[in-house]
C-alpha cells in the first residue's frame, strides 16, 4: 500500500500541517490562516476548510504515517470539526508504538531521541534540536524513521541482490525478460532452422559482451525456457592440452545428469525419442505399446520396479529397438552401440548407486568385475583412447537428438585460454571445436566470450573454425538505466517491496551509474546492507580492481565529497555534544561520531573472504555428488593454481620422464631447496594400467632422491584391493622421499575453491585482481592449505601437515 508522513502543529486545532509522499519529497506544506499564531506574512497561509480538503484529496487511499499518531489525530478530528467538515476513516501507522516494538527498553521514543540514537539524516544533517517541531523538518526525520522501522523487518530476509552473478545454466535467478529480448528471440531462432534443416547441420553463435553483462544470464533463460524440450550442455574452460575432448565430453555427461524436475536430462532424452523409433516400425508389439504409453505419461515405474523381471523385459526390448534403429540408420561399428546400451541402462535403473556406476562406465572408467556385474555392462579394454571415444559419444548424443530436439551446447568461463601459458590448450580447443562441428549433428554451439577474448580467437584460430563458430554474432549491451532500474525491481519482488523503500534517490545514482548489470546489482546489494543492516558501505567497489584515469578521478572526487560530508557532520555533532551539561570524553566522542574508514586492501580482503564463504558452503553441499574425476582434469587444475601462483613468486615448471613408459599425471614444481611431484592416480585401480604407472612413479621416486613425491587418489573413487596394487602403494609410502595420499574433503575443496577463485578472477567474474586474491590464502589461516607450502609459501621447513603427504 502507498503511504505518506504527516506531521501536524497545534493543540487543539491545526497551525501547520506538512506531507511527504513514500519517495522522501515534501509535497504539501500549509499554515492555517485561522490560527492566531500565524500572521498574514507566513507562506503557504490558507484558509482551514481549504487546506484540509486538499489534505483529503492528497491521502486519498493512501496509508498515513506519524510519529505518536493519536496526537496528530487528535488534532485533525478539532480542526475538522471546527472546519464543519466530516473526518473519514483513514488508515493510520504509528512511528512512536512501531519504535517501541523493535529497539526495547530506550530512555525515550521522542522523535528527537530516536533521530539521534539511529543517526538519521536529512539532507545530510543530523536532528537539531532547535529547529523541530516544525511540520516540515518532524515529517521529514518521521520518514527516515519509518524507512528505518521497515527496514528492520528486513534484516532477516537475504539480501535480494547478493546472487548477482550466474554460475551456470542451471540455477534459478530472477530475471527481468525484456532485457535482451532480441538476443534471446535469435537464439531461440537458430535453434528452429537448425530443428527444419533436413540435413540436420549444427550452427554456432558467439554471444559477446563485457564481463558481467549477463552472457551466463542469457544461457539461464534458455535453459528454463528450453530444458522441458531441449537438452543443454555446460561445458567450462578446458585445462590439460592432451585431453580437450575428454573434458568437453565429461562434462556434457554432468550436464546430462542434471535433474529436470522428475528426469535427467539423459532420461528425457531417451524417452522423447523412444515414439520416433517405434514410428519407423510397421507391427507394434503389445510391449511397444505398453513402453508407449509409459513414456507419454512419465511414468517410468509402470515398467515395473527396480530389480524385477517385468522390468528387466521392458527394458531390454527397450534397448533392441534402439539398437535396431541405430544400426539401420548408422553403423553396427565402433563404440556407439555400446554407448547407446549405457544410455538406456543408465535410465533403466532408479537406484541412485547403479546410476553412478553407469555414469562412470559412460565416462569410459573401467569398473571393477563386481560393479560391471551389478549393472549389467562390459568392461571397457585398458586400451580404449578416451580422446577418440568422447568425440563418437558426443557424435552418438547428436544423432540421438534428431528424434528429440537440438542439444545446447555452450562453452562459458573461456577467458583463461587466452593466457600465454595457455596458449597449446587455446589452439586444441579450436581444433576439437571443429571436430565437433564436423562429426555432431543437431546442435547449437554457443561460445561466450569477452570482446578481446573473441578479437583473439580470431587471431589464433584459421577461418575454417572461425567461419563455423560465429555463423552468429550476438552483442550484449549495456541497458538503459529504465531496465536496470526494472532489474533492481524483479530482484525486490521476493520481498514484496518497493525499490524506493530500500533505497534513498540518491543510493539509486550511484547503483544505476555502474558499468554493467553485475557492477550494480553489486553496489545494489551494498547500498541494500547499508540501508538495512547498517552495514558501511564500501567507499568504491571499482577499488578491487585495475581503473582507468577516468575512473580514478571520478573516485577521487567522490572520496573529497565524502570527507567533506563527514567533516560536517562531525562538526555539528561536537558543538551539539558540547552543549549538553558535565565533561564530554572526547575518545568516546570520536568513536561515536567518526566512522571507522577501511583501508582499500581491508575492503578487498572482506570481499575475497565474502566470496570464498560462499564458494566453499556451495562446494561442501555439492561433495557428496561425485562429479567426473580424472588425473588430467585434476593435475590441469594444479597446474592453473601454479601459473596463477607465478605472479606472487616465480614458479617454474616441469615434466619428468621415464623412457617411454607411461607415468601418472603430474608436475615437477622446482624451488631454491628441492622439487615437489604433485601428481594423480584417479584411474581404476583393477587395471594393469593402475599397477603398471603406480610402479613407474616408485621407479622415478627411488631415481631421484633428493626430490619429495607425492601421488593422490580421491578419497571418494573405489578402493585399491588388488594385491599387487596394494604392494605398490605400500612401496610409495615405505619410500624415504615418497608417499600415497588420499585426497580428503578438506584437500578437495580447497583445490577446487582455489581454482574457482582464479578461474573467476581471469574470467572478471570476481572484481579483483589476482594478487589481491591468493594473498588472502597464503595470509589467512582459514583458507591457508597444505598445497600452497609446495610453492614456497610457507617456513623453509615443510609443515607437518605436508610432511604427512610428500
Amino acid at each position: 500500500m502507498d503511504f505518506v508522513v504527516l506531521d501536524t502543529e497545534g493543540n487543539p486545532e491545526l497551525s501547520e500541517l506538512a506531507i511527504v509522499d513514500s519517495q522522501g519529497r515534501v509535497i504539501y506544506e500549509a499554515f492555517s490562516k485561522n490560527h492566531p499564531n500565524n500572521t498574514s506574512n507566513v507562506p503557504n497561509l490558507k484558509s482551514l476548510k481549504t487546506l484540509l480538503t486538499e489534505f483529503l484529496t492528497i491521502v486519498q487511499g493512501k496509508k498515513i504515517v506519524c510519529h505518536y499518531a493519536e496526537h496528530d489525530l487528535k488534532v485533525l478530528q478539532s480542526s475538522f470539526r471546527s472546519a464543519g467538515l466530516k473526518l473519514p476513516n483513514l488508515e493510520f501507522e504509528c512511528t512512536w508504538n512501531k519504535a517501541k516494538n523493535y529497539w526495547l527498553d530506550l530512555e525515550s521514543y521522542s522523535l528527537e531521541y530516536l533521530s539521534k540514537y539511529l543517526n538519521l539524516r536529512v539532507n545530510n544533517r543530523y536532528f537539531i534540536k532547535g529547529l523541530a517541531h516544525a511540520a516540515r523538518y518532524d515529517a521529514e526525520f518521521t520518514y527516515h524513521l519509518y524507512r528505518k522501522l521497515m527496514n528492520e523487518q528486513l534484516k532477516e530476509q537475504p539480501n535480494p541482490f547478493s546472487g548477482s552473478r550466474v554460475d551456470t545454466p542451471f540455477q534459478n535467478h530472477p530475471d527481468y525478460l525484456d532485457t535482451y529480448h532480441k538476443e534471446f528471440i535469435t537464439l531461440e531462432s537458430i535453434l528452429k532452422d537448425i530443428k527444419l534443416d533436413s540435413n540436420r547441420q549444427s550452427k554456432g553463435a558467439v554471444v559477446i559482451g563485457e564481463p558481467g553483462s549477463g552472457k551466463t544470464h542469457l544461457m539461464m533463460r534458455l535453459a528454463q525456457a528450453r530444458l522441458s524440450s531441449n537438452r543443454l550442455l555446460f561445458i567450462r574452460q578446458p585445462n590439460h592440452p592432451k585431453s580437450v575432448l575428454y573434458h568437453i565430453y565429461s562434462r556434457i555427461l554432468e550436464s546430462l545428469v542434471e535433474r529436470v524436475g522428475t528426469f535427467t536430462q539423459l532420461d528425457y532424452l531417451i524417452v522423447n525419442s523412444f515414439h520416433k523409433i517405434v514410428a519407423t516400425f510397421p507391427n507394434l508389439t503389445n510391449k511397444d505399446q505398453d513402453i508407449l504409453k509409459a513414456l507419454k505419461d512419465k511414468n517410468i515405474d509402470a515398467l515395473g520396479g527396480e530389480g524385477t523381471l517385468r522390468k528387466r523385459e521392458y527394458w531390454q526390448h527397450i534397448e533392441k529397438r534402439f539398437n535396431e534403429w541405430w544400426v539401420s540408420y548408422y553403423s553396427a561399428g565402433g563404440f556407439a552401440p555400446s554407448i547407446l546400451k549405457g544410455i538406456i541402462k543408465y535410465c533403466s535403473y532408479t537406484d541412485s548407486k547403479r546410476k553412478e556406476i553407469v555414469t562412470r562406465w559412460l565416462a569410459a572408467n573401467i569398473l571393477s568385475t563386481e560393479e560391471a556385474e551389478y549393472v549389467g555392462l562390459p568392461n571397457w579394454g585398458e586400451d580404449l583412447s578416451q580422446e577418440a571415444f568422447s568425440l563418437e559419444a558426443i557424435s552418438v548424443l547428436g544423432k540421438l537428438s534428431i528424434l528429440d530436439e537440438p542439444l545446447i551446447i555452450i562453452f562459458d568461463q573461456l577467458e583463461g585460454l587466452g593466457l600465454p601459458h595457455n596458449r597449446e590448450i587455446l589452439l586444441n580447443f579450436g581444433e576439437t571445436i571443429k571436430e565437433i562441428f564436423t562429426h555432431v549433428p543437431n546442435s547449437l554451439i554457443i561460445l561466450n566470450m569477452f570482446p578481446e577474448r573473441w578479437e583473439q580467437f580470431q587471431n589464433s584460430f584459421d577461418n575454417s573454425i572461425i567461419g563455423r563458430v560465429s555463423q552468429y554474432q550476438i552483442f550484449l549491451q549495456r541497458p538503459d538505466e529504465t531496465e536496470l532500474k526494472a532489474i533492481l525491481e524483479v530482484k525486490l519482488k521476493t520481498l514484496n517491496v518497493p525499490l524506493e523503500q530500500i533505497f534513498f534517490p540518491e543510493d539509486l545514482e550511484d547503483i544505476l551509474e555502474q558499468k554493467s548489470i553485475r557492477a550494480v546489482l553489486n553496489r545494489a546489494a551494498d547500498y541494500y546492507n547499508y540501508r538495512v543492516r547498517q552495514i558501511p558501505l564500501p567507499a568504491i567497489r571499482e577499488n578491487v580492481r585495475k581503473l582507468d584515469e577516468e575512473e580514478k578521478l571520478i573516485i577521487q572526487l567522490r572520496v573529497v565529497q565524502q570527507q567533506q560530508q563527514i567533516l560536517t557532520e562531525v562538526f555539528l555533532n561536537i558543538i551539539e555534544e558540547m552543549q549538553k551539561p558535565g565533561s564530554v570524553d572526547m575518545r568516546e566522542l570520536r568513536k561515536k561520531l567518526v566512522p571507522d574508514v577501511k583501508t582499500q586492501e581491508q575492503q578487498i580482503e572482506e570481499y575475497v573472504v565474502e566470496y570464498l564463504t560462499r564458494q566453499k558452503a556451495s562446494l561442501e553441499q555439492q561433495y557428496v555428488n561425485i562429479p567426473i574425476i580424472s588425473d588430467s582434469d585434476d593435475i590441469g587444475k594444479l597446474k592453473t593454481i601454479a601459473e596463477a601462483f607465478n605472479h606472487l613468486k616465480p614458479i617454474k615448471l616441469t615434466l619428468y620422464r621415464l623412457g617411454k613408459r607411461v607415468l601418472p599425471e603430474h608436475i615437477v614444481i622446482e624451488t631454491d631447496h628441492e622439487n615437489y611431484v604433485i601428481a594423480f592416480l584417479q584411474i581404476p585401480p583393477n587395471t594393469t594400467s593402475f599397477t603398471s604407472r603406480i610402479g613407474n612413479f616408485n621407479e622415478l621416486v627411488s631415481s631421484h632422491p633428493q626430490d619429495r613425491f607425492g601421488l593422490f587418489r580421491d578419497e571418494r573413487l573405489t578402493k585399491i584391493k588388488g594385491q599387487v596394487a596394494q604392494e605398490r602403494v605400500e612401496q610409495l609410502k615405505n619410500s624415504p622421499n615418497g608417499n600415497f595420499g588420499l585426497f580428503t574433503k578438506e584437500d578437495r575443496i580447497h583445490l577446487e575453491l582455489t581454482y574457482k577463485l582464479i578461474i573467476d578472477v581471469q574470467n572478471k567474474d570476481l572484481d579483483v585482481d589476482l594478487e589481491s586474491a591468493l594473498k588472502v590464502f597464503i595470509t589467512n589461516e582459514q583458507w591457508y592449505h597444505w598445497l600452497f607450502s609446495i610453492f614456497g609459501f610457507t617456513k623453509p621447513k615443510p609443515s607437518a601437515q605436508t610432511e604427512k603427504y610428500i
